[in-house]
């Protein structure tokens, strides 16, 4: 073969990803490509993030921890991508139970525990069978972008409030949500004072449309809506992960992006469900060592919930070139990581003074000087603009 192909692997069972993962070792044309450990109802939008690294990779998908819930996640996969080859997996091999994976969209069934040589086979059938060239790239879906702060005070909220108003200047219909229900910064940066919340959110999510939503939650004055915490602390609670991840896919299909400041929160398993299915997490740092030490922290937890780690973006904020023994460099922070510095932001004194003002810094483009430009670069480099413009050209 000419071209390596790719397997994702999507099972709440560890075991079973191991044996997929050792069943791949003696198949040298075929490599696991990334893992899922939750067999979701927006298990699609992983699938979709990784096809636009690796488009001709195909999908093993574990029906049997709960196996109404795969079927329903098989579905929404195949309806958002027709052409993705999926092999699905159970313990019970029933007629009812191939035949009902088999409607769901599965181009073929394996049962467990895996056996080598009808693993060998299934993959040779996925190695002859027609590629799904563009389903990625075809993709309507929105695309989200996380903000994780690696300690607080690194201007996570600042990066993500200009990030989305960049995106709204740019005609992108967005959406701005703050998921730090302590410091609950991103209303304060905006001059907003939000009359309803990610409660309200989580009181309508059955009947949650987009006019509904943009009916209660707030519009900045650049386009986009704003949606976070109530001001008081005792219903933090309240909004769990799964009405997180039902709200997501709810935004994604309705506004071309989506921005989370994720504060530094990483334990918060909200936060850890916007991360496990964004786009790009920016990871924010700065130079100083306890920043870059909780980093190397964030970098295996977001890798233990199955993040690529193409996925995160490291972020080096008030970036200084200038060597100082008290700060660490960039080779530093590279080595510690293991990841190469995405981006390094500057200090500026116009982004200080945009949230002393309360408004994005990039609101007020000819105050902002030359921050307002090294933002613009960020934003393209992150979303593939100045890209995407090259190519259709």
């Amino acid at each position: 073969m000419s071209t390596q192909l790719s397997l994702m692997i999507a099972s709440g069972d560890e075991h079973f990803r191991e044996q997929v993962r050792d069943s791949l070792l003696n198949i040298p044309d075929i490599k696991a490509a990334a893992e899922f450990p939750e067999v979701s109802g927006n298990l699609y939008v992983r699938v979709l993030q990784e096809l636009e690294r690796n488009p001709s990779a195909g999908l093993v998908l574990d029906l049997s921890l709960d196996t109404e819930a795969a079927f329903k996640s098989l579905e929404r996969v195949k309806q958002a991508i027709p052409g993705l080859y999926v092999i699905a997996s159970h313990f019970m091999a029933d007629g009812e139970t191939v035949i009902q994976a088999m409607r769901a969209g599965a181009n073929e069934f394996l049962l467990q525990p895996l056996k080598r040589v009808e693993f060998r086979d299934a993959m040779s059938r996925f190695e002859r069978a027609p590629r799904h060239s563009g389903a990625a790239s075809e993709s309507k879906l929105g695309k989200i972008y996380t903000f994780l702060g690696s300690k607080g005070g690194v201007g996570t909220t600042a990066l993500a409030v200009n990030f989305v108003s960049i995106l709204a200047q740019r005609k992108h219909s967005a959406v701005a949500i703050d998921l730090d229900w302590v410091a609950n910064d991103v209303a304060m940066q905006l001059g907003a004072n939000p009359q309803y919340t990610l409660l309200e959110v989580a009181d309508n999510l059955n009947k949650l449309d987009q006019a509904l939503f943009e009916g209660f939650v707030t519009r900045d004055p650049l386009g986009f809506y704003l949606v976070g915490p109530p001001d008081s602390l005792e219903n933090r609670n309240y909004f769990s992960e799964n009405m997180f991840r039902e709200f997501a896919t709810f935004l994604i299909e309705k506004y071309d992006s989506i921005v989370v400041d994720a504060g530094k929160n990483i334990n918060d398993e909200v936060v850890m469900a916007a991360c496990s299915i964004s786009s790009a997490i920016m990871l924010v740092v700065t130079q100083d060592f306890p920043s870059v030490r909780n980093a190397q922290r964030y970098v295996t937890a977001l890798a233990r919930i199955g993040v690529n780690m193409d996925q995160i973006k490291l972020v080096v904020n008030h970036y200084n070139k200038k060597t100082n023994p008290q700060h660490a460099s960039l080779e530093q922070i590279q080595q510690t990581l293991n990841m190469p510095v995405f981006y390094g932001i500057p200090p500026s004194p116009a982004m200080l003074a945009a949230v002393n003002k309360a408004r994005p810094a990039v609101a007020d483009r000819q105050t902002a000087g030359e921050i307002d430009k090294v933002l613009r670069a960020f934003v393209d480099k992150v979303t593939g603009a100045k890209l995407a413009a090259a190519k259709s050209a």
